[in-house]
C-alpha cells in the first residue's frame, strides 16, 4: 500500500497534464498507470537532476541495471510493482528499455542534426510510453499501435515548441539543425533566445509538422476503439489546444513557456468525455 501511494505522489506531484485523463480509468487500471508513470517520470528527471553528464549516465546505468535485475530475477525491490502491472497487463520489456535509452541519448545530444535523428529520440521518450499505456487500456485493433506511436509523437514535438526557451536555459536545442540552417538561424541563436521572423517561421514549421502527426494519430484510431482509447484523446486534446495556443501566441516561447490553465485543461477533459461517451 505504501508503494503504491508513492507511485501516485510521484504522479500528483509532477502536476502533469496527464493527470486529467487518469481519473477516468477504472481503480485497477488507474493503480496500473500511476506505478507506470512513476517510473517513466523518475526515468526522465535523471536527464534533469543537477549533475554532471558523466554522473547523470552512472545513475542511469544504474537504473537500467535494477530494472533488468528485478524483471529476470523477480526480486522484491522498488520496480516489483511495476514487473507486476507489466506481466499483469502483458506490456513488452523492451517498451522499457527504448525509455531508458531515449533518456540516455538526451544526456550524449545537446542538438540533433536531423528530424529523422530527433523522430527516434520522441519515438524513445514518447511514443513508447503511449505502446506500455494502450497494454492498459486495453484494444483489439492492432492499428492502435500506429496511434500510440504517431500521438506519441505530436505530444513531444508540441513540448519541444512549448519549452525551446526553457531547454535553451539548460544548453539544449531539440530544433533539427538542418532545420535551423534551412531558416537561416544557429544553435547560438536559440541559446540566446532570439526572436526574429526567422525563428517565427522555423516555429510554423515545427507546429505544421505537430499538426500532421495528430493528424495521423487520428487517422489510425478506428471508432470502435475511441472508448478505449479516453485517456489518450483527453490528452490528445489538451496538447491539441496547447498548440493551437502557442500558434495564436506568436511562439513568444523564448522567455517563458506558454502553458494552459488548470480550468481550461480541466474543461478540455470534460468535454473529451461528453463527447466520446455521446459517440459510443
Amino acid at each position: 500500500m505504501g508503494e503504491l501511494a508513492t507511485n501516485q505522489q510521484i504522479t500528483t506531484a509532477s502536476n502533469s497534464s496527464f493527470l486529467y485523463s487518469f481519473y477516468f480509468l477504472p481503480k485497477e487500471k488507474r493503480q496500473a498507470i500511476y506505478t507506470l508513470y512513476a517510473f517513466c517520470r523518475q526515468t526522465d528527471d535523471i536527464a534533469d537532476v543537477g549533475e554532471s553528464p558523466e554522473k547523470k549516465l552512472r545513475r542511469l546505468n544504474r537504473w537500467e541495471q535494477e530494472l533488468k535485475r528485478c524483471f529476470s530475477q523477480k526480486a522484491s525491490n522498488y520496480f516489483d510493482s511495476l514487473r507486476q502491472v507489466a506481466e499483469r497487463f502483458k506490456i513488452p520489456f523492451d517498451y522499457f528499455l527504448e525509455l531508458i535509452a531515449g533518456v540516455r541519448m538526451d544526456l550524449h545530444n545537446l542538438s540533433y542534426r536531423t528530424f529523422d535523428e530527433l523522430k527516434l529520440y520522441c519515438y524513445r521518450v514518447a511514443s513508447t510510453v503511449g505502446l506500455m499505456c494502450i497494454q492498459i487500456f486495453g484494444y483489439r485493433d492492432p492499428l492502435i499501435k500506429q496511434y500510440a506511436e504517431n500521438l506519441g509523437i505530436a505530444l513531444q514535438l508540441t513540448n519541444i515548441i512549448r519549452d525551446v526557451g526553457t531547454d535553451a536555459g539548460m544548453g539544449r536545442v531539440y530544433l533539427p539543425r538542418e532545420e535551423l540552417s534551412r531558416y537561416d538561424l544557429t544553435r547560438e541563436d536559440i541559446l540566446n533566445r532570439r526572436y526574429c521572423p526567422e525563428f517565427l517561421r522555423l516555429m510554423q514549421f515545427q507546429a505544421g509538422r505537430a499538426h500532421e502527426y495528430y493528424a495521423l494519430a487520428d487517422a489510425c484510431l478506428p471508432e470502435a476503439e475511441r472508448r478505449n482509447m479516453l485517456v489518450s484523446e483527453i490528452m490528445r486534446n489538451i496538447y491539441y489546444q496547447l498548440l493551437l495556443k502557442l500558434e495564436a501566441r506568436q511562439y513568444r516561447v523564448l522567455e517563458h513557456p506558454i502553458r494552459l490553465s488548470t480550468p481550461a485543461k480541466a474543461w478540455i477533459a470534460m468535454k473529451t468525455v461528453s463527447r466520446i461517451k455521446l459517440l459510443g
